[in-house]
């Protein structure tokens, strides 16, 4: 028998281990819920330590959250437009809003959906058969004529360069059968990229209004918000987004009906992209109902910025757009830049209760090292005044066993109160519960090997 490695003291341990386990084998640990909040400022210290570094960690209440960081209040920016926004293309947060929530009629900005939609859903060489419902719209037209094919790519340069309403309908039912089946291909995409409030009727734009499921009265509409959103789809997120940027930044476009019997030009009439060299793309609209509209995507030194202005006047106010455009565009370039605000946070260690110790000594508590895994860099489009707010909520304990990978909590990253990064806290290794078994075992071995 070998010399024993402990004292009595061990002895009383491990034989009240054995006693109290003999009285809870079998019971279910109590799964313990209660949220730790560790809050941590974004803004380097005086002192010159970095993000991260040198920080104090303070705890708050379970059951309060951590106070949403107070908006800056906005400047105004004395827009002609009824409804404007301004969003970060990449993330869809809003930068600059005037009642960007209102839904109101947006003319021929339509087209933009009715583009993606098609190079999405068709291939530029199918020849499109021109019905006469087409050939019925109203101006601005092609002047289609019923029978008449057309190759889609001709069409959709036609639909944006010189926004033709029969061109449109055509597209729509090459596409959709009818155009009541595309508008449902319309609202389904919409929904898809978080345009709540939208609705779809008409291909081209035109001023229209159904009656919905409960007998509402729905009108052909979006939001600003919205609008900029499926814009910022367009370039940046679509897998047809090149043709896209292609098509909308031609200025002037040449072709011929399938027959070759009819010669189309087509010239540009998005102004603003020889007055904007950062310009990506922009469609412009005008119905009597919607008034000026316009939505446009810029990009600058890696920033991507969507905009979108309903309702910016009526005739003669046909430039008002230009002057919102470059209002709006300014304010974003001058004000917002991106800053690294990610935090390479010090994760304590989280009790597991009945847990194996890693000394297995079992007068003190186990405890597991935590680990989190995610990308060492976020980049956030933000003002001078803005603040992220990064937290680690984690569960205070855990009942043994507790598996490697196990997730037991978070770090959020936080912007007015919005959440914008989540990183999960996992367990780092495997903690097996403490058992009968391994009690007796650990006896065997202390005293019998």
């Amino acid at each position: 028998m070998s010399q024993r490695k402990h004292g009595w003291e061990w002895t009383a341990w491990m034989m009240a281990a054995i006693l109290l386990l003999g009285i809870a084998e079998g019971r279910p640990g109590e799964q313990l819920v209660t949220v730790s909040r560790i809050n941590l400022e974004t803004e380097k210290k005086e002192d010159g330590k970095g993000p991260g570094e040198g920080r104090t960690l303070k705890e708050s209440p379970s059951n309060t959250g951590s106070a949403p960081a107070a908006a800056a209040e906005e400047p105004s920016l004395s827009l002609h437009a009824q409804s404007a926004v301004l969003i970060d293309g990449k993330t869809g947060r809003v930068l600059y809003g005037k009642n960007e929530d209102v839904q109101r009629p947006m003319a021929s900005t339509t087209k933009i959906m009715t583009c993606i939609l098609a190079l999405e859903k068709g291939k530029p060489g199918d020849k499109v058969a021109v019905s006469g419902n087409a050939s019925s719209q109203p101006q601005v037209r092609m002047g289609m004529k019923k029978g008449e094919s057309y190759y889609l790519k001709d069409l959709l340069y036609a639909l944006m360069l010189e926004s033709y309403n029969d061109s449109a309908v055509a597209i729509a039912e090459h596409i959709g059968v009818t155009t009541e089946g595309f508008a449902e291909m319309m609202n389904e995409k919409a929904k898809s990229l978080g345009c709540e409030n939208t609705h779809f009727i008409t291909p081209n734009g035109l001023d229209a209004q159904e009656t919905g499921e409960n007998g509402e009265i729905l009108l052909h509409s979006t939001t600003a918000r919205d609008l900029a959103r499926i814009m910022a789809y367009c370039v940046l997120e679509s897998p047809k987004r090149d043709d896209f940027l292609e098509i909308t930044r031609t200025r002037n476009y040449s072709f011929t009906d399938a027959d070759r019997k009819r010669n189309i030009s087509c010239v540009n009439h998005n102004s603003f992209l020889d007055m904007d060299k950062n310009l990506l793309s922009g469609k412009t609209g005008f119905t009597g109902g919607a008034g000026y509209s316009y939505v446009a995507a810029s990009e600058d030194e890696e920033r991507i910025f969507a905009i979108a202005l309903l309702g910016c006047g009526w005739p003669p106010d046909k430039t008002w757009k230009w002057a919102d455009a470059r209002k709006l565009l300014e304010y974003g370039r001058t004000n917002y830049t991106y800053r690294d605000v990610f935090q390479k946070l010090e994760l304590p260690s989280l009790l597991i209760e009945k847990g194996i110790p890693e000394n297995g000594e079992l007068s003190e508590e186990a405890f597991m090292p935590l680990t989190s895994e995610g990308e060492e860099t976020f980049p956030v489009l933000l003002r001078k005044d803005e603040k992220v707010e990064v937290t680690l909520n984690i569960v205070k304990s855990l009942p043994a066993p507790v598996e490697k990978g196990t997730v037991v909590g978070e770090i959020l990253y936080t912007l007015e109160g919005e959440v914008i990064r989540k990183d999960p806290v996992s367990a780092s290794k495997t903690v097996k519960k403490i058992s009968l078994s391994w009690c007796l075992g650990r006896v065997f071995a202390e005293y019998f090997l």
